[in-house]
């Protein structure tokens, strides 16, 4: 299956070292040997098979390999150490791609030893655009809605098979990847906490109430939420204000990587599949072209809001509506065009069949809309 950041990543790997991370079951490791395939005589070493982890611990993998994968190789203490002294004194080639889950992601960042010597690569659940040609991007955008974007379930178009994936990946995540990095005890009301967040997706969420909810202090709420935000569960889109400081006292909303496990109307699972999308999108430019771009909604006190907003250097250049079948524009996105004079004001359809233009706003089919980002 064709993965956007495929082509990105070969050109990178010829310059330093490649790091792939994403949510569990995303999809690195079929992207990783799909690279392996077209660079004959690459290598592919997993730390959890016995026979790789002693290659990778005395480093006898093939110097003349085109390319040499390292997967789950975070789970070895001394790996960025390691790695920096491959490339301090050998340099490229060996290409070297390094895969793995959200463990990846926050061992990388707990210190800078390989700052310069990496490109990162965020790999999200598909897209529209990433399944263009699989069908019409409409009945793409249903799938999505429906089964999500991880490819086992969106693939299986079973609602059966794709509950008991579901299932089985919260799971492992809950009880193996949060449990190496922050032992929970009470893994039960961690998972009730899921279930709460996935009944408030698209609302602006507030610790002490889901604190009242779990008989939990705001504070460990919080906290948990951020180690799922880690994990690649949730993720959350904050109030946007010209005054930063303010913007971080307000309530953010929440939203699931996997759309498929939100319950509800098919509006809010179409929200959701907006906001995945967009967080891709948002991110791929960031990998790639080095852009900066952050995701927001808007609101104010009198209760208007906006779905989602893209800021760019401390302005809005971009505001997004969501509806399942209002093609007319709503109030609180023609008051926010007005206000905050964006590049782009969008209210994007699922229902809808064709694009026009009112008072400077676009409105346009949500699935048209969404095949057009590069992500």
């Amino acid at each position: 299956m064709y993965r956007i950041q495929e082509q990105a990543i070969g050109s990178d790997l010829d310059r330093k070292y490649v790091f792939l991370t994403g949510p569990r079951q995303v999809g690195k490791t079929t992207l990783a040997r799909r690279l392996t395939t077209a660079r004959k005589g690459s290598c592919y070493l997993n730390f959890d098979a016995d026979r790789d982890r002693l290659v990778i611990l005395r480093q006898t993998w093939d110097r003349k390999a085109p390319l040499v994968i390292l997967d789950e190789v975070h789970k070895l203490k001394s790996w960025k150490r390691r790695l920096k002294g491959i490339y301090d004194t050998e340099g490229i080639p060996p290409r070297i791609l390094v895969t793995g889950s959200a463990r990846l992601d926050l061992y990388r960042r707990g210190s800078d030893s390989m700052a310069g010597r990496y490109f990162l690569h965020r790999l999200y659940p598909l897209s529209v655009r990433e399944l263009r040609g699989s069908a019409p991007p409409a009945a793409i955008l249903e799938r999505l809605i429906r089964w999500g974007g991880f490819p086992e379930p969106y693939l299986s178009g079973d609602d059966q098979e794709a509950a008991r994936w579901r299932q089985q990946h919260l799971e492992r995540i809950v009880r193996e990847d949060i449990q190496d990095l922050e032992p929970v005890k009470d893994v039960k009301t961690l998972l009730l906490l899921v279930d709460l967040l996935r009944e408030r997706v698209g609302s602006p969420i507030s610790y002490a109430s889901l604190g009242r909810d779990l008989e939990l202090s705001a504070h460990t709420v919080k906290r948990w939420i951020q180690v799922l935000d880690h994990m690649y569960v949730v993720f959350l889109v904050p109030p946007w204000h010209r005054n930063i400081a303010r913007a971080i006292l307000k309530e953010p909303k929440v939203y699931f990587y996997d759309t498929g496990a939100v319950p509800g109307d098919g509006g809010v699972r179409l929200e959701n599949a907006v906001a995945v999308c967009l967080r891709k999108w948002l991110h791929y430019r960031v990998d790639t072209q080095g852009r900066s771009g952050e995701l927001y909604y808007v609101r104010d006190k009198e209760k208007r809001e906006v779905d989602f907003a893209v800021v760019e250097d401390r302005r809005p250049r971009l505001l997004v509506e969501v509806k399942r079948s209002e093609a007319t524009p709503s109030p609180a996105l023609r008051y926010f065009t007005r206000r905050l004079s964006p590049d782009e004001s969008l209210q994007i359809v699922q229902a809808a069949d064709r694009s026009r233009t009112v008072d400077g706003i676009h409105v346009r089919p949500a699935a048209d809309w969404l095949d057009t980002l590069d992500a």
